[in-house]
């Protein structure tokens, strides 16, 4: 049982190109970023500026303006309003 080979069909060929030329264009591209990225000279560091301080200050803390009561039920969800009942056996 040994299956006829009848050599590359373009689909495989043009598999392999894309594999082999075309997804290498990324890698090369990361590698120029990362040369560029070594080799640059580090910048002068600029002084900060200086923003002048204001006297506006409140003398209340910051509050929420509208407190919800927390919702009973588990993760905030509402309580259920029955009583679970108990569900039919299937008997087989």
């Amino acid at each position: 049982m040994q299956a006829d080979f009848k050599g590359y069909t373009r689909l495989i060929v043009w598999e392999l190109i894309w594999l082999m030329v075309i997804m290498k264009i990324p890698i090369l591209y990361l590698c120029w970023v990362v040369y560029w990225a070594i080799k640059s000279e580090p910048r002068p560091e600029e002084s900060a500026a200086l923003v002048k301080a204001s006297d506006d200050t409140d003398p209340t803390p910051w509050r929420p303006r509208h407190i919800r009561p927390r919702r009973p039920g588990p993760h905030g969800r509402p309580s259920r309003g029955y009583a679970r009942t108990r569900r039919a056996t299937v008997r087989t």
